[in-house]
């Protein structure tokens, strides 16, 4: 049967990398939305041409909405990827997101961004979401970490692409309410044509000569959970822990690089201009990070196993939190400290999708996965909150980095403990 399937006229075996990147373009469109970080200023400052005085609290809420509705629709979807098929489903999100974008440019406050950003977005990429990782790890039984690796390294490194394109736009004289309207058409027509393609393979194909491999500790327990059966197992709690705090130690990043590293370079005798400088230099060799850091840690799953990579990720991010704690006034403990917890949450979203089907298998995976992603949702949450609170509740950005620490030593114990295949009766 795996010699008789075709992909667009394509024998299946190479035929399916073009399923990884239809995937891909379709995330770098998904993507976008972690782009805010960069639209915010000059939409804050447009703000303000109306009069108004947004707080950076003000201009955080969109964004923790966003991901709130991103990480809770997810679940919701999953259903409906395996009963009406990927193509549909991401079609419709897809649309949500290029519409989201295009009426947030009628925005006039802050709180007009939550609805129209926040939560037809964060709607729109939680539909669309699972769609292409969906198909990734269906056509790739003996590739799942890598295929589904690469797929997502298009959400990880739109914001790099965003930034940049968004900057050439600015600087050509185009106002951002007009960029938002820009990118809202783009992503509208990218994503709707390229979710045409997207297809699961036909029942019981897979990769000819290629054979299951047999169970072993970390690896697939040859099983198929539904959504109940996966959440009586220990696994399903210690995965989405894990999974969890590897998000909230990345998102957290993500939310406070600008002021940790204007403290950072501030103590390194760096004026606000080149320490500025420096930093919007920066974005684009961490966004890089966090997206290499999808395959790079898909393919360790693959080879490792999902715990001994997830304890990789952890030993990262402590050795990155104590970097910046111990050497607060060094630019370059600032460029190695934020490229590894960019990647390492790169890193934790090819893990936990590829877990998910190693653990409970891929007859249900859409819903086990919509459900188990809920714990990026949490992470999100705190780590957008905290990104906006940190320096307030802890009276500077320093002492965060042992929390994380600790954090990420939790991580290290419940991988241990709780993340191995299931037993199943």
């Amino acid at each position: 049967m795996a010699d008789d399937v075709k992909i667009l006229g394509m024998p299946a075996a190479s035929g399916r990398w073009l399923m990884v990147l239809v995937g891909l373009v379709i995330q770098l469109c998904l993507g976008a939305i972690y782009a805010y970080g960069v639209v915010r200023v000059p939409i804050t400052a447009y703000f303000k041409s109306l009069g108004l005085a947004p707080t950076a609290m003000d201009m955080t809420w969109p964004f923790i909405i966003f991901l709130l509705c991103f990480a809770f629709t997810m679940p919701l979807a999953g259903p409906y990827i395996q009963k009406v098929g990927p193509k549909k489903v991401s079609m419709v999100g897809g649309a949500l997101v290029g519409i989201a974008w295009f009426v947030a440019s009628f925005a006039t406050s802050p709180l007009m961004l939550i609805p129209l950003y926040g939560i037809i977005g964060g709607v729109g990429v939680g539909i669309a979401y699972g769609c292409g990782i969906a198909v990734a790890a269906a056509w790739f039984p003996d590739k799942r970490g890598l295929a589904v690796g690469l797929t997502v390294l298009g959400f990880g490194f739109s914001s790099a692409l965003i930034t940049q394109i968004n900057k050439f736009l600015l600087d050509g004289g185009m106002g951002i309410m007009t960029v938002l309207k820009t990118f809202g058409v783009a992503f509208f027509i990218i994503t709707i044509v390229l979710s045409l393609f997207l297809a699961f393979p036909p029942a019981g194909w897979c990769p000819a000569g290629w054979k299951p491999p047999a169970p072993k500790a970390g690896a697939a327990p040859g099983a198929n959970l539904t959504r109940a059966e996966m959440t009586k197992t220990s696994t399903f709690y210690g995965l989405w822990l894990c999974y969890t705090i590897g998000a909230l130690a990345g998102l957290t990043a993500i939310g406070i690089a600008g002021p940790v590293g204007q403290d950072m370079l501030k103590g390194a005798g760096l004026g606000v201009p080149e320490a500025t400088a420096l930093i919007t230099t920066l974005i684009f060799p961490f966004a890089l990070a966090n997206g290499l850091g999808r395959p790079i840690f898909g393919t360790l799953t693959d080879k490792l196993n999902p715990r001994n990579t997830a304890l990789i990720t952890y030993v990262l991010i402590i050795a990155a939190c104590l970097l910046i704690y111990t050497s607060y006034a060094s630019p370059t403990a600032y460029m190695i400290g934020f490229i590894l917890l960019w990647g390492c949450l790169g890193g934790w979203l090819a893990i936990a999708p590829t877990a998910t089907a190693s653990y409970f298998g891929t007859k249900e995976y859409a819903k086990n996965y919509g459900l188990i992603f809920t714990a990026y949702g949490i992470g999100a949450a705190i780590g957008g909150i905290v990104s906006a609170q940190a320096k307030d509740l802890l009276g500077a950005y320093q002492p965060f980095f042992l929390i994380v620490a600790g954090l990420a030593v939790l991580g290290m114990v419940s991988a241990v403990f709780l993340m191995k295949p299931p037993k199943v009766a």
